[in-house]
Parts: C-alpha cells; sequence; structure tokens
C-alpha cells in the first residue's frame, strides 16, 4: 500500500504500514462502552506536519472521527495538551482505504515523542494495526493506546501498533 502525497516534498517521516489485526473506535452497540485508540511515536528529524494517515479496516457505522495530535512525555508516559485537530467522515466506501487527516501548520522536533488519538462520538470503525512479538518486534519506537469511557487514563502495549503514516515536509 502506498501512499500518494499531494506536495512531493513531503514524505512519510515514520510509518508502520502492515497491518495483521483490527483495532475498534467508537461507541460499542451491546455494552455501552465507548473505545479511543491512540499511537505515539518520534519524530526522526525536524519537519513541518502535513498529515495522518490511519488504514481503514471496516466501517461498520459512519460518522465522523476525530484525530487529535499530542505532545507525549515517555518517561512519565502522559499525553499532553491537543496541538493540533482533524475530523473527517467515515462511511463504508473507505473500508480497505488509507485515510488522511491533514494537521498541516505544526512542527515535529528530532528525537520528541508525539501521540495522536482517534475517536469517533458517532459511529464504529476497525483500524488496522500491526501486533508484534519478542521474536518479531515492530520498526517503530511506539506504543498503542487504549482508552475507554471508564478509563480515562488508558493502557499502552509495546508489541502493537497501528497502522499509520506520518508525512512530514522537511
Amino acid at each position: 500500500m502506498t501512499a500518494h502525497l499531494k506536495n512531493p516534498a513531503t514524505k512519510p517521516a515514520i510509518q508502520q504500514t502492515s497491518n495483521n489485526a483490527t483495532t475498534w473506535i467508537g461507541n460499542h452497540k451491546y455494552d455501552n462502552r465507548h473505545s479511543i485508540s491512540g499511537q505515539t511515536f518520534t519524530a526522526p528529524y525536524d519537519g513541518d506536519l502535513e498529515s495522518i494517515e490511519v488504514f481503514v479496516s471496516m466501517v461498520t457505522t459512519p460518522g465522523n472521527v476525530i484525530m487529535t495530535l499530542h505532545s507525549f512525555d515517555p518517561e512519565s508516559r502522559t499525553w499532553g495538551a491537543v496541538l493540533g485537530t482533524a475530523t473527517l467522515p467515515f462511511s463504508k466506501d473507505d473500508n480497505g482505504k488509507w485515510k488522511s487527516f491533514p494537521l498541516p501548520g505544526l512542527r515535529l522536533n528530532k528525537e520528541k515523542t508525539y501521540g495522536f488519538r482517534l475517536d469517533s462520538p458517532s459511529c464504529y470503525i476497525g483500524v488496522g494495526e500491526s501486533v508484534g512479538s519478542i521474536l518479531s518486534p515492530l520498526m517503530i519506537n511506539g506504543q498503542e493506546w487504549k482508552f475507554t469511557n471508564t478509563d480515562q487514563k488508558g493502557q499502552s502495549f509495546s508489541y502493537f501498533s497501528l497502522a499509520f503514516k506520518v508525512a512530514v515536509r522537511a
């Protein structure tokens, strides 16, 4: 799966494009639970953020999905304030495609850690994720995070990663 970037000076700064599982975002229909997923990553170089793409596995209930970008402190494992936000409509036509959240105007700094969260108050979608292991680790420095309406602090998973691409203009 190749990203078709609109600006040739823009390139994926960090990406995890393989996916062998699905994580769910939004309102669970049957158990009154709301799921939010997140992903942390470390910027490999300085650059202007253009967008973050995620792989859409399945849209079961169409609606808007909100991405927020945060600073992240890996030592204390805490999410900072929102640096940027983008909202996109998701439909069943998005199944099996990459969806790009435009986040221009933000500067990423080399070796600083960031995180993005995906949330939806109105829909229920599956986003591609990659599951690694001690014998087959993932190729990124970062962790997948899961939050619910009853667990706002969240839990992180080192051997899981969302399928994502961070497009940066160097």
